[in-house]
């Protein structure tokens, strides 16, 4: 198996750091057990220290994670009829996805925003969007926002932890996990509140 980490510090002042920007990103779209932040933070951190280029990063990182995203959706969308015939009336999956399904009818454009930022979530939301036959021209656009978004803060999150401690790097790529980490959970607070309000 495919250590990105470590690929990634190998090849962090080489070109082929931008194929593995998104690679990572792409796959992250549908596999969560790829480990996209860490090494896209760790892509950060180099951009701070000269070492690449900071657009570059931000720019391989959001295509990545937008082209990742059209690949749970058309799965969804060829699939969508079978696998909801699995999702029995009463269970939680079934709860999940009706839930989804009515807040993107109600208001995709945040839905998919927001939810690029939680691991799981986003395979969960693309996914659906794609069972529920949600308007793919609208899908481009949120995605594509969406992905810009998390790419450009996923790596300003190593970038920031770069430049604060430019003399240890261990210490600059804990601090940008540290602010990822944060971010996300400020993120699924929202959406729990959110989604609580909706139901009451």
């Amino acid at each position: 198996m495919i250590d990105w980490v470590v690929l990634t510090e190998s090849l962090g002042s080489s070109w082929w750091l931008y194929l593995i920007l998104m690679s990572v990103s792409l796959l992250d779209s549908f596999l969560p057990l790829i480990p996209s932040e860490p090494v896209i933070i760790l892509a950060g951190v180099f951009a701070a220290t000269g070492a690449t280029n900071l657009a570059l990063v931000i720019v391989a990182t959001s295509v990545g994670a937008f082209l990742g995203d059209q690949i749970p959706y058309a799965f969804g969308r060829g699939l969508g009829g079978r696998v909801l015939k699995r999702l029995r009336p009463g269970t939680r999956r079934r709860a999940t996805h009706d839930w989804l399904s009515r807040n993107l009818d109600a208001r995709g454009g945040f839905v998919l925003v927001s939810t690029r930022f939680i691991p799981v979530g986003r395979y969960l939301v693309t996914i659906t969007t794609g069972m529920v036959r949600y308007s793919y021209r609208r899908y481009v656009l949120f995605t594509a926002i969406g992905g810009t978004a998390w790419g450009a803060y996923t790596v300003m999150t190593g970038y920031v932890g770069g430049v604060l401690f430019q003399d240890n790097a261990l210490l600059a790529f804990l601090v940008g996990i540290g602010l990822a980490v944060l971010v996300s959970g400020v993120m699924e607070v929202i959406r729990r509140v959110r989604a609580r309000d909706a139901v009451a």
